[in-house]
Parts: structure tokens; C-alpha cells; sequence
């Protein structure tokens, strides 16, 4: 799980470059976590505490699912309608990208909104409009972990610097296996003036 995460992460980062202002509000809703406490000393309570942050992260994940897509062996006949089976046997390709970018399921789906993700908008869509672990029984056993780990890498992140968008331009996107950003991403870093 470490290519997919590092995917994820420098994605995000890209996504959070390119929109300071919700950058600045992730760093803002960090600091208020943190209370004047070392960024270091990060605790696993804190991350439900980052409601933004996690909308970014699940907006990052949707525009750039680090996996693209998944197959699945059909282990019985299924039927999709009248007249519509995937006889058992087919190997089944699922498109988390295509779905993650469906115009029908995401309204502009190239646009970068984190408040997709906020709690109402959530309830008015399928669960399975997001899927960048996948679903059902074989979804990524490390999902939790993943999403755990971002938090705490952007977290730390935000504490101490500032991004911005790298002079070469936007990345392109080379989807292999996992999605990734042909020749890396590349993003400036301005230090944070520390707290006294």
C-alpha cells in the first residue's frame, strides 16, 4: 500500500497547492485541533476531528484515484436486467475513474469541491459513487490505515508549511497500475513563520 498512499498524498498536496484557500482552511482547522500543542504530538482521536481536511482528502481521492481500476471474476451468472447476464466465468473490468468522473453521479466532475463531501451532499448519493478502495468483501484491507496516515502527513504538512504551485505546470496524469504524475509532481514550499 505504500505506492497507492504516496499517490494519494502527492495529489493531495498538488490539489491543496492549487487551492490556497482550502489549504488555509485546513491549516485553520489544524491549528484549532492542536491548540498551541506540537504538531508532532498528533493523537489518533485527533484525526475524526479534521472534518475538512477529510473532505479535501475524499475530493483529492475521487479527481485521482490512485487505483484506477479493479477486475472481478464473475463466480456465478449475473443478471443486469432483461435479457442482460454476465455469464459466470467473465472477468468484470470496474472503472474507479470513470465512475469518479461520471457527470452524471459528480455535476463538473473535474472541478476540485471538497464540499461534495460534506455530510448532506453525501446523503443524497450512492455510497458506490466512491469507491478508491473499492467495495464489498475484497475493498482494500488497508484503507482505514491509508486515510489515518494522510490525515497525519497533511496534518504535519500544513503545520509548518505553506504550498504552492510548482513554475513547470500541471502534472500529467500516467495511469499504470497506480496513478501517477508523469515525471512526479513538483510543488514549492514556503516554511510557516513559527509561533512564539
Amino acid at each position: 500500500g505504500h505506492d497507492t498512499t504516496a499517490s494519494a498524498l502527492a495529489w493531495l498536496l498538488y490539489n491543496l497547492a492549487q487551492h490556497p484557500q482550502h489549504q488555509d482552511r485546513c491549516r485553520q482547522e489544524v491549528q484549532e485541533l492542536l491548540q498551541g500543542r506540537n504538531p508532532q504530538e498528533i493523537r489518533w482521536e485527533d484525526l475524526s476531528q479534521l472534518p475538512f481536511t477529510t473532505m479535501c482528502l475524499k475530493e483529492s481521492l475521487r479527481l485521482h484515484p490512485p487505483v484506477t481500476a479493479v477486475s472481478r471474476r464473475c463466480t456465478q451468472d449475473l443478471a443486469l436486467g432483461p435479457g442482460q447476464v454476465v455469464p459466470k466465468g467473465v472477468i468484470t473490468l470496474l472503472s474507479i475513474y470513470g465512475t469518479h468522473h461520471n457527470p452524471d453521479l459528480w455535476p463538473d466532475p473535474l472541478v476540485y469541491d471538497p464540499l461534495r463531501f460534506s455530510p448532506e451532499k453525501c446523503k443524497e448519493r450512492s455510497p458506490l459513487a466512491f469507491i478508491p478502495f473499492s467495495a464489498g468483501p475484497r475493498n482494500c484491507i488497508g484503507q482505514n490505515f491509508a486515510m489515518a496516515e494522510l490525515k497525519v502527513v497533511v496534518a504535519l504538512t500544513l503545520a509548518t508549511f505553506r504550498l504552492l504551485p510548482s513554475p513547470r505546470g500541471p502534472p500529467r496524469r500516467r495511469p499504470e497500475l497506480i496513478l501517477r504524475a508523469q515525471g512526479g509532481i513538483h510543488l514549492l514550499l514556503e516554511p510557516l513563520p513559527r509561533s512564539s
